[in-house]
């Protein structure tokens, strides 16, 4: 029987896993504090139970096997994490009271460099990326959690049938059944997983500098320009989601608490594979906290915005809390 290590030693065998440990977690619960708590209890029971590995398969495959039984026996007891599209309400009217539904466990971003997406090596930054995508965690929300586990299993993580069987104790027939069903129901509500996302274009990273001085300026003939025909912004915890670029300003101009250019800075981050920005509005002689923004283009605009008010957020994204007056967020 294998001697139980030190804790020096398992860390030292298990601790680089620990990245794409936690981008797992995250695309089967939605949430990057529940995929944290996972990863953790993944590591406490994977060192208790270490004296039973047998070492037939090898350490990464057998804390991914533990991992995936702790996000389905967490997801038993709790609610898929949407976004506001993902209630199935219409698009709402701009200057519509906003209602906030605390309630609703919202899907939340993670910082790229959590899970691995911001590293050196740049195939395995692209493969990060790819399986991050905000529309594509939130389309997994939709599916039922064994089906979400064979996806991810299987497409993302491109196991063997035979392993994904071994972990949800099931045959290998039962997993390829699931994958198809899984499969179809993702085709109708996400981007394929074959579908790659691109570098930025040098048009596209010059529109955003033209959305970063935008919104700075407060300039909302400028920010209908930004996005596409049939673009979508959305800001849980707020329920409701806005269609088409017009209705997207008058949203801002509307219920954004900016009312003057100077108002807001917008600082450069990285979420879920994606551009962002974090917003802080101004109070006073300082920049606050406001929210974050993950982008989408299609082609040279921006195709989809969600936008995110949880609090402390920005320092889970390596943020301060606040800029000066004097800052200038966006250079």
């Amino acid at each position: 029987m294998t001697e139980r290590p030190s804790n020096e030693e398992f860390l030292r065998q298990a601790d680089p896993m620990r990245r794409e440990l936690l981008a797992h977690c995250y695309r089967m619960m939605g949430s990057v504090h529940d995929a944290e708590d996972l990863v953790q209890e993944t590591y406490l029971r994977a060192w208790r139970h270490y004296d039973g590995f047998e070492g037939r398969s090898s350490l990464r495959t057998w804390l991914y096997r533990i991992a995936t039984t702790q996000c389905l026996t967490a997801l038993d007891s709790r609610g898929r994490r949407p976004l506001p599209t993902g209630l199935g309400a219409p698009a709402s009217e701009p200057t519509a009271p906003l209602v906030e539904r605390h309630e609703v466990p919202w899907l939340e971003p993670v910082p790229d460099g959590m899970v691995g997406a911001g590293g050196d090596d740049p195939a395995a930054i692209v493969t990060a990326r790819e399986s991050i995508r905000l529309a594509l965690v939130a389309a997994l929300q939709h599916l039922p959690p064994r089906q979400r586990a064979v996806l991810v299993l299987r497409d993302v993580l491109k196991w063997r049938a035979a392993e994904v069987a071994e972990v949800l104790d099931t045959t290998t027939t039962a997993v390829n059944s699931v994958l198809q069903r899984a499969r179809a129901q993702l085709e109708e509500v996400a981007p394929s997983l074959d579908d790659r996302p691109e570098p930025l274009t040098p048009d596209q990273r010059e529109q955003l500098d033209r959305y970063v001085e935008a919104f700075e300026s407060y300039d909302v003939g400028a920010i209908v320009e930004l996005f596409t025909k049939d673009a979508v912004f959305e800001m849980p915890p707020f329920d409701g989601w806005y269609q088409g670029a017009e209705d997207i300003a008058r949203l801002v101009q509307a219920q954004c608490p900016a009312e003057a250019p100077e108002d807001l800075r917008l600082v450069p981050a990285r979420a879920n594979g994606q551009e962002a920005f974090a917003l802080y509005l101004r109070e006073g002689d300082i920049y606050r906290e406001f929210a974050l923004q993950v982008l989408d283009f299609d082609g040279p605009q921006v195709s989809h915005v969600a936008m995110f008010f949880e609090p402390g957020m920005f320092a889970r994204f390596g943020l301060p809390a606040s800029l000066p007056a004097g800052a200038s967020g966006s250079k």
